[in-house]
């Protein structure tokens, strides 16, 4: 059971990033580029670097992605006049 599911991860987080890459609409790669993270921490989890899951879960999926969301809002309300 635990195979099943350490592929699905492994098979998840090379869907997201290649999407995340391959999206042209910026909104949506932002999204991706966040769930991604997410995958990643639960990744870390899974291979016993708990600290590790935890750092990437809020630094790299949470204020990242947060700055990433605040900066494209600002790039969306600078464009339309």
């Amino acid at each position: 059971m635990t195979l099943a599911f350490d592929l699905l991860l492994a098979l998840s987080l090379l869907w997201t990033a290649w999407r995340t890459l391959a999206t042209p609409r910026l909104d949506r790669a932002l999204v991706l580029f966040i769930v991604f993270g997410l995958l990643m921490s639960l990744a870390w989890a899974r291979l016993a670097a708990p600290d590790i899951g935890l750092a990437e879960a809020a630094i790299g999926a949470g204020l990242t992605g947060a700055l990433l969301l605040d900066a494209y809002g600002v790039l969306r309300r600078r464009v339309r006049p």
